[in-house]
Order: C-alpha cells, then sequence, then structure tokens
C-alpha cells in the first residue's frame, strides 16, 4: 500500500538528490571563483551582455539575467508540471493527502516571514520578507540521501510533498510582490494565447512546436508586461494536457497485433525490412505517441535538464559573493535571513504539523514520528535556490543587500542542513 502512495514521488528522488550534490560543488566552486584572483573574470563573464537586435526592435540582457529569467523560467515551468499532475492525480489530490504536508508547509511559510519582520528594523530590507519561505528540495534530499535507511521513505514523500507547497506558496510571493509595475494590455495578449492553449489542451491537442512557439511568445510578453517571467513557466504548465489519447489497455491489445504482422513476414535472413514491417513500425510509433501523457513526458525529459544542468547553473552564477573585510554588508539582515531560515522553518514547520494532528485537522502518516518532523523541520532551513532568486528580485537595485542576503542565505542553509543532518543521523531507524 504505501508502495502505491509514494509512487509518484520515488522517481525523481534519485535525480533531487545528485542534483543536490551538483549545486553544492557548484556554490563550492562560485564562492572560490569569486575570491579568487579570477574572481573579476567571474563577474565580467555574468555581466556580458548577449541577445538579440534587428531594426526597432532589441532584446539584450547580461548573461545572468538570460540564467534568471529565462533558463529559470524553465526551472518554473517543471514546478507546474509537477503541481498539475500532484493536484489532478497525485499526492495532492484530496484534503485527506495534502493536509499534513499542507499545514507544514503553511508553517514554513509564515513563521519564516513573521519572525522576519519582527525582527528587521531597517525599512530598505523590509522587501526581503520572501527570503526565507522556500525550501530548497534538491540540497534537502541530497542530505538525506547520505543518511541512507535511517531515513524512512515516507519522509522523503513528506518532504517533497511540503517542498511542492512551498514552492506554490513562492510562486505566489513572486507574482504579487515582487513584480514591478505591470503593463496590462501586454497581460491580455498573453492571456489571448492562454485561452488558445487551454482550449487545445482541453480538446487533448499537443503539437511540441506549436506550444514551443507559443510559450516564447508568452514569456517575452511577461518578460515586457512587468510580471515575473518565470511565472508565464508555471501557468504554461497548467495548459500542457496530462490526458493519453490511448489507454494502456488499448495500448498492449496494439503491441500485440502488430508483433505478430511483423513475425508473420519472416523476414530474418535479410537486412532490409519489408514494406509491410515499415508501416507496422511506423505504426508503433505512432501508438507510442498517443499513449505517453504529454506532460508525463515533458516532466520525465525536463527533470534531468533542470536538476543538472540549470539549477547547477544558477547556483555557480549566483553564489559567487565576494567575502572580504573591505565588502560592504548588512549584518542586521545576514542574521535575520539565517534566523529566518534556521529558526523560523524549524518552529514553524514543527509548530503547525503538531497542531494540525492535535486539532484532527489531520493525521500523522504511516512510518513518520514527531521526532522525524523536527529533525526534517531542520532540514527545511537549506532554502538555497528559491531563496537566492527571491533576493535577487527583492534586492534588484542594491549589490549591498543582495551580497548580504546571499551570505545569510549560505549561513543559514549550511546551519540548517548541518543541524539536520546530525538530529536525523542519531535518530534510530
Amino acid at each position: 500500500m504505501l508502495k502505491k502512495i509514494i509512487s509518484p514521488f520515488q522517481k525523481f528522488v534519485k535525480i533531487e538528490s545528485l542534483s543536490g550534490l551538483l549545486l553544492f560543488s557548484a556554490t563550492v566552486i562560485a564562492l572560490i571563483w569569486a575570491n579568487s584572483p579570477y574572481g573579476q573574470t567571474y563577474e565580467t563573464i555574468w555581466q556580458y551582455k548577449i541577445g538579440i537586435r534587428f531594426q526597432n526592435f532589441e532584446l539584450q540582457k547580461p548573461l545572468i539575467l538570460w540564467i534568471n529569467d529565462g533558463l529559470m523560467a524553465i526551472f518554473f515551468f517543471l514546478i507546474g508540471l509537477e503541481l498539475k499532475r500532484e493536484l489532478l492525480i497525485g499526492e495532492l489530490d484530496t484534503f485527506k493527502k495534502a493536509a499534513f504536508p499542507f499545514f507544514a508547509a503553511l508553517g514554513g511559510i509564515i513563521i519564516p516571514i513573521a519572525l522576519f519582520l519582527v525582527l528587521n528594523k531597517n525599512p530598505e530590507t523590509t522587501r526581503g520578507w520572501g527570503i526565507s519561505m522556500a525550501t530548497d528540495i534538491a540540497f534537502a534530499l541530497a542530505i538525506l540521501k547520505l543518511l541512507g535507511n535511517r531515513v524512512p521513505l515516507s519522509i522523503k514523500v513528506f518532504l517533497t510533498a511540503f517542498a511542492i507547497i512551498d514552492d506554490i506558496g513562492a510562486v505566489f510571493v513572486i507574482a504579487i510582490f515582487y513584480s514591478s509595475t505591470i503593463n496590462w494590455m501586454l497581460l491580455v495578449y498573453a492571456l489571448v494565447l492562454f485561452l488558445i492553449l487551454g482550449y487545445l489542451s482541453y480538446r487533448k491537442i499537443y503539437i511540441n512546436y506549436l506550444y514551443l512557439f507559443f510559450g516564447v511568445i508568452i514569456w517575452f510578453l511577461f518578460l515586457k508586461s512587468g510580471v515575473h517571467p518565470t511565472i508565464a513557466g508555471v501557468l504554461l504548465a497548467f495548459t500542457i494536457p496530462i490526458g493519453q489519447k490511448i489507454n494502456i489497455k488499448e495500448y498492449t491489445d496494439r503491441l500485440g497485433s502488430i508483433l505478430n504482422k511483423i513475425e508473420s513476414d519472416k523476414n530474418y535472413k535479410n537486412d532490409l525490412l519489408s514494406k509491410n514491417q515499415i508501416v507496422q513500425i511506423e505504426d508503433l510509433e505512432t501508438c507510442t505517441k498517443k499513449v505517453r501523457s504529454p506532460l508525463q513526458d515533458l516532466e520525465y525529459r525536463l527533470h534531468h535538464w533542470v536538476a543538472f544542468l540549470i539549477i547547477p547553473v544558477f547556483a555557480l552564477a549566483n553564489a559567487g559573493v565576494v567575502i572580504n573585510t573591505n565588502l560592504n554588508l548588512d549584518y542586521s539582515l545576514i542574521t535575520n535571513i539565517a534566523i529566518g531560515l534556521f529558526v523560523g522553518k524549524l518552529v514553524g514547520i514543527s509548530l503547525f504539523s503538531f497542531l494540525g494532528v492535535k486539532l484532527k485537522f489531520t493525521e500523522l502518516p504511516n512510518g513518520i514520528k514527531f521526532k522525524q518532523i523536527f529533525g526534517v523541520a531542520i532540514l527545511a532551513g537549506v532554502g538555497f535556490t528559491m531563496s537566492i532568486f527571491v533576493a535577487n528580485l527583492a534586492f534588484d537595485e542594491s549589490q549591498t543587500y543582495i551580497d548580504s542576503a546571499k551570505i545569510g542565505i549560505l549561513i543559514g542553509s549550511l546551519i540548517s542542513g548541518v543541524i539536520g543532518y546530525i538530529v536525523l543521523r542519531w535518530q534510530k531507524i
């Protein structure tokens, strides 16, 4: 029964764990590079402008913005695909399934935000309230992976579930609070394209290149509208059809029929296929395309690219903070973010999980103990990727605050990761 419940999560736990190790490596490389004699090269590369220009049209941005606004839109698109799957057929498709991780995620969002706002005394850094709210699932799962069988798979499922809900909260926060002045007319144009894609999805019509073409245009419209373009990635994911054109039963029946027809030609000694065999193989390819869910297929194909390329590149481009005595830093901001990640996540997730069970709004999942929730709550303070992303949006006009926020994120994430590992390591299986 447990295997059936956790099946949607199992397939990318291993990928996320390895991704976390790559993320850690990219972070270390970025810090060493930025603080080495070649530190100026590090800055020059990411600030180098590339783009296109012809007649009255120009789209040129520094490389780091192509990563943060462009590549990260693909990351958010994958989040949207995972979210749609979980809401429709996965672990969040009923209130009962979603209740426990939902309460945990709610506490992990509210308490870090409240703690930051209480501790923050500088009006200029108030916009950083959203930095401590999200958990980096890749880093967190990588740490759980190091613990081996000391951590039951149900804990990994729980971590994955509330991290997905965390991501939902972060998406809403970015869309509402971290977007600039909005050009509503451009959003209307984007809405028209969304409606077209939505109609195609309803009719179960999916054409790769058409969706890609519309997706690029929608991303550009969001970029110019003032709403952060990564939000377009999430919304676009919800237009991808999830249903199959033929079910697995019909597919296997056709497969047997095609196999019999191919074998009937007895063309084993000839290197070339017969005309009938060619027709049957083309039939097989058509059936295989129809049995695949477009959403599931895209999610599977993108997961490796995001985990092994996009997220490590994002870390490499954004984690390189120059650390020296002459650096102008806001130490209060550093402290507040680190406390928000470590203390805020620990208190928020533990408290809301406990209250949810005691008030009978939720039930403690099988195989999970409260002492394990405590350890995972500490581990949830590893908020690297999304936290840095929000920091860049919150303090886009102040390098001092961006550098301070990144250091706070690194410190808070490091403390949470190390202590979370120790707490879970000491627990009995």
